[in-house]
């Protein structure tokens, strides 16, 4: 990881200062490093870490920084992890011109070492991440509550990026076809489970995770906790919870009637028990793997994402 550090703060150096500014600050305040991590463990289980391997790590970073520079800018966002925003520091103008330089600078890491298998890979979880998200716009305008759409929306919105990286990591071990997409489909269930886990974390659950209890009711989001409880409620409470959710501005009484309805309805427990199936999915896959170290810590990677607290 050490050595990927530097490798990914290669890969955004400009000789303009006010781009090497904000790229410094980018990378000081990244977060767990979870995607990389699953690139070298899955690399790592099915042969070697190569150098293809840290540009494969550091092309999904790169794009996938550009995307939540750009995301920040769309959704009026201030903060991040803690940290100020690119646009709430730099403006809307810059953060776009930060992220598309971003989005350039992956691409051009993969078309000068001519990884083109990779570059495919990511390219294409970007543009479903850009549908998903489309597609959550679309849904928002009334109010989703089809667990399918929820799912098609996650799966595209989070689950494709973690999949990119599974399969990137088989593909620069030199895998073949067939292991890059049991792979992908590995890291897509990871991904599912990973959002679901964040869904949860709207309802207090766990420890601090740097965005305020409720903040996804007062959002509009619809996430499946809500979703179930308001498909199996009973006289009439459904109704009477969609209609405060639906509510543009709502109170702090509105947001905690919300909580304790999906909290008495079986909701979190429903989206808990799932989140866990669709875990053990992939922990499923990841065991067809060569029996080693690399597939052990790969599983114990998955287990943290849906075991952390923040």
């Amino acid at each position: 990881m050490e050595h990927f550090e530097e490798k990914f703060r290669d890969s955004m150096r400009s000789s303009v200062p006010l781009l090497d500014k904000i790229t410094h600050y980018i990378v000081k305040r990244k977060g767990k490093q979870i995607r990389p991590m699953f690139v070298f463990l899955t690399a790592k289980a099915l042969g070697d870490i190569s150098e293809s391997t840290h540009r494969g790590a550091a092309l999904i970073e790169l794009l996938h920084t550009a995307t939540l520079v750009h995301d920040d800018v769309v959704d009026e966002s201030y903060e991040r992890r803690g940290f100020f925003s690119i646009n709430a520091l730099w403006k809307n103008k810059i953060a776009v011109l930060v992220g598309d330089y971003l989005l350039s600078s992956g691409l051009l890491l993969a078309i000068d070492n001519k990884e083109f298998r990779q570059l495919q890979i990511v390219s294409g979880a970007v543009r479903q991440m850009s549908e998903g998200e489309l597609l959550q716009i679309e849904k928002s305008r009334g109010v989703n509550v089809d667990e399918g759409v929820y799912f098609d929306i996650i799966r595209q919105k989070t689950a494709t990026l973690i999949a990119s990286c599974c399969a990137c990591g088989a593909a620069s071990a030199g895998a073949d076809d067939e292991t890059v997409e049991k792979m992908r489909s590995a890291g897509e269930k990871i991904g599912i489970a990973f959002q679901i886990k964040d869904d949860l974390f709207d309802y207090g659950l766990g420890g601090k995770i740097g965005k305020p209890t409720g903040n996804d009711i007062r959002e509009k989001k619809t996430t499946l906790p809500l979703i179930h409880a308001i498909n199996n409620s009973k006289n009439g409470d459904g109704k009477r919870i969609l209609r405060v959710f639906k509510r543009d501005k709502k109170s702090k009484k509105d947001v905690a009637s919300v909580v304790d309805f999906v909290l008495n309805s079986g909701g979190i427990a429903y989206a808990e028990s799932k989140m866990r199936s669709i875990a053990q999915e992939a922990l499923d896959i990841i065991d067809t793997l060569p029996a080693n170290e690399s597939r052990n810590s790969l599983k114990q990677l998955v287990q943290f994402t849906i075991d952390r607290e923040k």
